[in-house]
């Protein structure tokens, strides 16, 4: 993850910066207006935390800059307690959420996790063909009808969506699943697991079309 933070007040930046990094996001700041505009047309961020009253330059036009280059990102702002005008303001922006100063650590962190699941819902379902797997829920469906899986079946999938369209080795296959079953997984037994889970993914399980062996090199998701 990677936060812009626009801010020009150093200690709160500094404040800012140790926090975010104790959760392991990086952080890019700004203290100006032109700086942050810069900063988002060089390159691409997670989310963006914008203080409204910059002493070069305004919060807004940030937040106006972000939409256009980057529609998806979450942008919090970060507003005098009492400033009611700028939270409605950066609210009907678009803004995902403000903070009012001074703020509370943990509040803050817990506000900036919300903000990125609802802007990247689709990142917690994976899909090939009309397989869907809920990284959330836990939960695989085929064709809308839920596919019971065992754990190993199911990280198994886990592993297959996660790298779609590239060649995966039956090396790849047993490090992925290694750790969940608790000890080492034999060919004979990688060969069992993956008939079981293409009999439960695949409309024919003898001619698949998802989990698609590749000859002498490994298997393939497609779809």
């Amino acid at each position: 993850m990677h936060a812009l933070v626009v801010e020009d007040d150093a200690a709160i930046v500094a404040a800012l910066t140790s926090l975010l990094k104790s959760q392991n996001i990086d952080v890019t700041s700004t203290a100006t207006q032109s700086g942050a505009c810069q900063l988002l047309a060089e390159r691409s961020f997670d989310i963006a935390l914008l203080d409204v009253t910059l002493a070069e330059g305004s919060g807004f036009v940030v937040c106006a800059a972000a939409r256009n280059v980057a529609p998806a990102m979450p942008i919090i702002f970060l507003t005098a307690s009492d400033d009611e005008y700028s939270t409605v303001a950066g609210l009907d922006m678009g803004a995902a959420d403000y903070i009012a100063k001074p703020f509370r650590p943990r509040e803050l962190l817990s506000r900036i996790q919300a903000a990125l699941r609802r802007s990247a819902p689709e990142q917690n379902v994976l899909e090939a063909g009309d397989v869907r797997l809920n990284i959330t829920s836990g939960t695989v469906t085929k064709a809308g009808a839920e596919v019971v899986l065992s754990a190993l079946e199911y990280r198994l999938l886990l592993y297959f969506l996660q790298h779609k369209n590239r060649v995966i080795t039956r090396e790849n296959l047993r490090d992925a699943i290694w750790d969940s079953a608790g000890e080492y997984i034999s060919d004979n037994a990688l060969n069992v697991y993956m008939k079981r889970l293409r009999e439960k993914v695949e409309a024919d399980s003898s001619n698949p079309q998802i989990l698609v062996t590749v000859r002498g090199l490994g298997f393939k998701v497609c779809g």
